[in-house]
């Protein structure tokens, strides 16, 4: 992926983010979209099926499909 010079990868997100992105995909989950970590049954039962947590293991593996967008000042 080339970026122009206005943009650059975010790799460090805000509380509001994080917050965003992972209800966002949470809510995505609860719709039933597919896992994108691998969760056996075990794992999914100490999770207590909890969207937010599995949203939560998918953003701390860095496979969370939503990115953010922020206005760069020139």
């Amino acid at each position: 992926m080339t970026q122009t010079k206005n943009q650059q990868e975010i790799t460090d997100f805000t509380k509001y983010e994080k917050a965003r992105m992972i209800g966002s995909r949470a809510l995505q989950l609860s719709m039933g979209a597919p896992f994108l970590v691998k969760l056996s049954q075990a794992d999914l039962e100490k999770l207590n099926f909890d969207t937010i947590e599995i949203a939560l293991k998918e953003f701390e593996e860095g496979v969370l499909p939503i990115t953010v967008k922020r206005p760069v000042s020139v």
